[in-house]
């Protein structure tokens, strides 16, 4: 046998850490002599603590082997009992097993129960069933007198007694049999039919309807509700779908009701597309939609539901339908009051208080939430084709006026003067305000349209002008053949030269921004050549009746003194005459002009037909008549109102100053200083004055041209050319010898 050590190993170690912790506690305690007078005390205390865990111990054990002793008796007890319900059960299984025959009976009882249920309850619709050929006809009467809610509440009732049969059927699966109570409630697919479309003839007479009748219309709404109920309960329960539903009335409502308000009225004739017509058919437009709408918001609203938000659904309708309707319009060839009247209803009309915005119909009605009524690229195709037509009419107007024009310049009398005496005619004022209208109408559109019109305008204009020189340089041609025709061809001339001002000073006006004024270049080069051109027609003029006056320049007798300036005078005076038929500017420039061309062919013929002086006193007798002629002509001109800072003929007095020089050796520094002032004089207009001077050597002229060689001139900006169009002879140079030296 084992040792109780061996058996209770935890009991050996408890019992060592005891006397481990007592030989500890009484070391602490006892390590000093005196201490071991209590020992006694220590003893006693010790004693009686053991003997009191001892006694919680036993009591412990002791209520520990009482619970087992309890616990082992209800063991045994549950097992017997457990015994018992055992026997039990094996008892009422060899019970049952003795009943099972009985209870195929109860089976059979249990259907033929079910079974009288069924006929019992069959037994009771029969009756219904049975009338329901009479109930088709009641039903069928109502119609007839227009009973529909009486009617509709028979035919429900019907329709829930077949629907009730049809579940039935399908629930037990007898499908086969559903055919049967199809075809014996096959009328009520004809009544169904019969009521649905009273409804919607009352639907579709529902704008007379809620003004006369309401009554009418009101019973048709509760009818259709009715339906949309029973299609959402029978959707809900989802187990069985009678044949016929959904009906969807509700939504066959909708567009019964859509159909009503779009009808005929969108779809007008091709012939009343266009002009007056299309006026028309947009007025009664405007007047039918806003009666509508107005019956919608103050009748219709008040007999449906509010759910139906029966006011937006109009008038999104009607507003998507005017939308499709103008876009069919748009695809027809309009003609340009077509094409306005359409973009400002549509743009203007349609959002103004004379429509959408009428106060009888705000603020219930409000289409700012819907799209445009024209997209923003029809707008924009609608636009151009108005600018396309409006180009076409604007140049067919011009160009009659053109040809008016061009007939004036031919009659036998001046063109008419404003009051202050200057030449006109009315063509500036007939194209301006013909183009000022066409901008001024597409104004009353959008700002788009009237900068496209704006930008079409200037187009024209600068085309215009185009022609409009193309008819001057014809008329040049004619005149050049005989200048007797026109009779009056410099005062047509004057006359256009102050249209084309009128013209630049009045383009500025057509642009819609008043804060920009601003003339296109293209338009401005435009007006600029019709200047120059008509300028350049009166130059040509004042040169032919020059011309035979300058042929006599230079000669002896012009040398000797003649009155060859004088006449040169007053034939400029007489065209100076005429010049001041014009305004300012363009006086000013003619002016200007004139003494440019005087200057150039009076140096022209002293250049090219050169006098060679053969001694000082020829020389200075030539100086005087220079001196003359060119005071003469700067006097004539400064009378006219031309600044002598701005005259051309200061070249005569340079000239003269070269050829009245004594000394030739200086000619050098002179020709430099001439230069300097008119850089585009050449080393052939130098070589002809020295010709001219008949005094000057070989190396002088040869110093005179390394001179100008090294001091090369470029034309500053602004500068008048006077020489570069004087072409001189060429001298003809001497035959030279290999290695030999030029002259």
């Amino acid at each position: 046998a084992s040792s109780p050590d061996e058996e209770w190993p935890e009991a050996e170690k408890a019992e060592k850490l005891a006397r481990g912790a007592a030989l500890k506690w009484a070391s602490g305690v006892f390590y000093r002599p005196e201490k071991l007078e209590g020992l006694g005390h220590y003893r006693r205390r010790e004693t009686q603590r053991n003997s009191s865990i001892q006694s919680r111990l036993k009591s412990t054990v002791q209520s520990y082997l009482e619970g087992v002793s309890a616990g082992l008796e209800q063991l045994r007890s549950a097992a017997q009992e457990v015994q018992s319900v055992c026997q039990d059960l094996g008892a009422a299984r060899w019970a049952l097993l003795d009943s099972a025959d009985h209870f195929q009976g109860l089976q059979q009882m249990r259907e033929l129960m079910e079974e009288h249920v069924q006929l019992a309850s069959v037994v009771q619709v029969l009756p219904q069933i049975f009338s329901v050929h009479e109930v088709f006809s009641h039903i069928l009467q109502l119609l007839h007198g227009q009973h529909l809610l009486e009617a509709h509440v028979e035919l429900m009732m019907v329709e829930q007694l077949r629907d009730d049969i049809l579940s039935q059927l399908h629930l037990r699966g007898l499908s086969s049999a559903q055919a049967t109570v199809l075809s014996y409630f096959s009328g009520l697919q004809d009544l169904n039919e019969s009521l649905a479309k009273q409804l919607w003839d009352i639907v579709g007479s529902s704008l007379r309807l809620v003004r006369e009748d309401p009554v009418l219309f009101v019973t048709a709404v509760r009818i259709i509700e009715r339906e949309e109920k029973i299609d959402d309960t029978l959707l809900l329960e989802a187990t069985f779908l009678p044949p016929g539903r959904p009906k969807g009335w509700r939504q066959k409502f909708y567009q019964v009701l859509q159909d009503t308000i779009t009808g005929g009225r969108f779809h007008a004739p091709r012939m009343d597309a266009e002009g007056p017509g299309l006026a028309k058919h947009l007025a009664a437009l405007q007047k039918d939609i806003v009666s509508e709408l107005r019956v919608v918001k103050d009748l219709m609203v008040q007999c449906v539901p509010a759910h139906y938000n029966i006011l937006s659904v109009c008038t999104a309708t009607l507003h998507q339908a005017l939308s499709s309707h103008l876009q069919e319009i748009l695809r027809e060839d309009l003609d340009k009051q077509g094409l306005f009247l359409l973009l400002e209803w549509a743009l203007r009309v349609y959002h103004s208080p004379e429509m959408m915005g009428h106060p009888d119909l705000l603020p219930e009605v409000d289409v700012s939430a819907l799209d445009p009524l024209m997209s923003s690229e029809l707008v924009d195709q609608a636009e151009r084709r108005y600018v396309m037509k409006v180009k076409a009419s604007v140049f067919e107007w011009m160009q009659r006026t053109l040809e008016v024009e061009f007939k004036e310049w031919f009659r036998e009398e001046e063109p008419e003067t404003d009051h202050q005496g200057f030449f006109q005619s009315a063509l500036p004022a007939i194209v301006m305000q013909m183009l000022n209208e066409n901008i001024q109408v597409a104004s009353l559109i959008t700002d788009s349209l009237q900068q496209k019109v704006y930008n079409m305008a200037l187009e024209e204009l600068e085309a215009f002008l185009g022609r409009l020189q193309e008819a001057l340089v014809q008329c040049g041609k004619e005149h050049q053949q005989d200048r007797a025709v026109p009779k009056f061809y410099i005062s047509h001339l004057l006359a256009v030269l102050n249209n084309n001002l009128a013209l630049s000073n009045s383009v500025s006006s057509l642009h819609p921004d008043t804060a920009c004024r601003e003339v296109p270049a293209s338009l401005q080069a435009a007006l600029d050549r019709m200047q120059k051109k008509a300028t350049q027609l009166l130059l040509e003029e004042l040169l032919l009746d020059l011309q035979p006056l300058c042929l006599q320049l230079p000669s002896r007798k012009w040398l000797s003194g003649s009155q060859l300036v004088g006449s040169m005078c007053e034939v400029i005076d007489q065209y100076a005459k005429d010049f001041s038929r014009v305004r300012k500017p363009v006086f000013t420039l003619l002016l200007a002009e004139s003494e440019l061309l005087v200057a150039n062919q009076y140096l022209r013929a002293l250049l090219q037909r050169k006098m060679v002086c053969k001694s000082r006193e020829e020389r200075g007798q030539l100086c005087q008549r220079l001196l003359q002629d060119a005071t003469q002509l700067r006097e004539l001109f400064c009378g006219l109102g031309l600044d002598r800072s701005q005259q051309s003929l200061e070249a005569v007095f340079a000239l003269r100053e070269l050829i009245s020089l004594k000394d030739p050796a200086l000619l050098s520094l002179e020709v430099v200083g001439f230069i300097t002032k008119y850089p585009d004089v050449s080393d052939e207009h130098v070589s002809t004055l020295l010709d001219i001077r008949g005094d000057v050597s070989k190396e002088v002229r040869h110093v005179v041209l390394e001179m100008m060689a090294q001091h090369p001139q470029a034309l500053p900006e602004g500068y008048r050319p006077i020489f570069s169009t004087i072409l001189v002879p060429v001298p003809e140079l001497p035959f030279c010898l290999r290695k030999g030296k030029c002259a």
